[in-house]
């Protein structure tokens, strides 16, 4: 099999991934470390499982969060293979590290009289951290792994076994904390950051659909193809009541170059027909890739084959 060549805008694609990781995982440190553990508030993931170890029998929780995520980071090289741990294992490092220089030079203890707000703060950070990690190929590992191996021979929603996996790690806080009010801040914790990371996605990842209608079609399609690189696709109609042939302008585009497109079909024509409207998803070149699964048998073909 030929390996893919590496170009310029893949290079610098990579190099913003792990930009944009560190910058996560000091996040997820912030409100981990900061906002979390001083006032005893767990969290799901290993982060939850450090916690619980470092409050029952004083293990810093840069040893344990790192030597479980190792352990699992073997288990998955073996069976998800390199290229699915190798931002994770980088992550991991990241945050390790922040965890380690922060719990060492800050010893302020913020918002203890105020544990709701902490949770909520805490949450916030943890989520956006986890959220801006998943839309740059990463990840925190933990319990991302394990719903990893699962999925890979059981039809599980990896979101089932993640929520699974976060609760029991939270309701077992209340083995060492003896406090139900703690788990239930939790609990908060939980969906305030299962909030954030969808939002943090969705909103890295949110496309908008174009249909333009002008007698200056070509000239629109040029520009935008030229200043936001986005692709037009021609669709010859035909308005119902005059009977006119018109060509239409079909465009795909972030959302956040709603505004240079609309720029564009104003200088070009200010009386162009323009429909603009939010879609789900958007696959394939310049988008996202195709997330789905081959069933073993296709795999196995796949394998035979080459």
């Amino acid at each position: 099999m030929q390996r893919p060549k590496l170009t310029k805008a893949g290079i610098l694609a990579e190099v913003r991934d792990y930009l944009v990781i560190g910058i996560a995982m000091m996040s997820y440190c912030i409100g981990w470390a900061i906002f979390l553990l001083p006032n005893n508030i767990t969290t799901g993931g290993v982060a939850g499982v450090s916690s619980i170890l470092f409050w029952g029998t004083g293990i810093p929780v840069q040893t344990s969060y790192f030597v479980i995520n190792a352990i699992l980071l073997l288990i998955a090289l073996r069976v998800l293979g390199w290229k699915f741990c190798v931002k994770t294992i980088y992550a991991v490092l990241v945050l390790t590290l922040g965890v380690t220089f922060v719990t060492a030079n800050y010893h302020d203890h913020l918002l203890s009289d105020q544990p709701f707000m902490a949770a909520i703060i805490g949450a916030v950070f943890c989520g956006c951290g986890v959220g801006l990690g998943l839309s740059s190929n990463g990840s925190t590992g933990g319990t991302d792994i394990i719903a990893a191996v699962i999925n890979k021979y059981r039809d599980i929603s990896l979101g089932r076994v993640i929520m699974l996996c976060d609760v029991v790690i939270i309701s077992s806080s209340y083995l060492v904390l003896r406090d139900w009010e703690k788990v239930i801040y939790g609990y908060v914790v939980l969906y305030v950051t299962s909030f954030c990371i969808d939002w943090v996605v969705n909103s890295q990842r949110s496309s908008v659909q174009f249909f333009i209608i002008s007698d200056r079609w070509r000239e629109i399609g040029e520009r935008i193809n030229r200043e936001p690189h986005r692709g037009c696709t021609i669709i010859d109609a035909q308005g119902f009541y005059s009977g006119k042939e018109v060509k239409m302008l079909f465009v795909l585009a972030k959302r956040r170059q709603s505004d240079m497109i609309f720029r564009i079909i104003n200088e070009m024509d200010p009386h162009a027909f323009v429909s603009q409207s939010a879609v789900i998803g958007v696959y394939g070149e310049g988008f996202d890739q195709f997330k789905v699964r081959r069933s073993k048998s296709v795999a196995h073909k796949a394998v035979a084959t080459e």
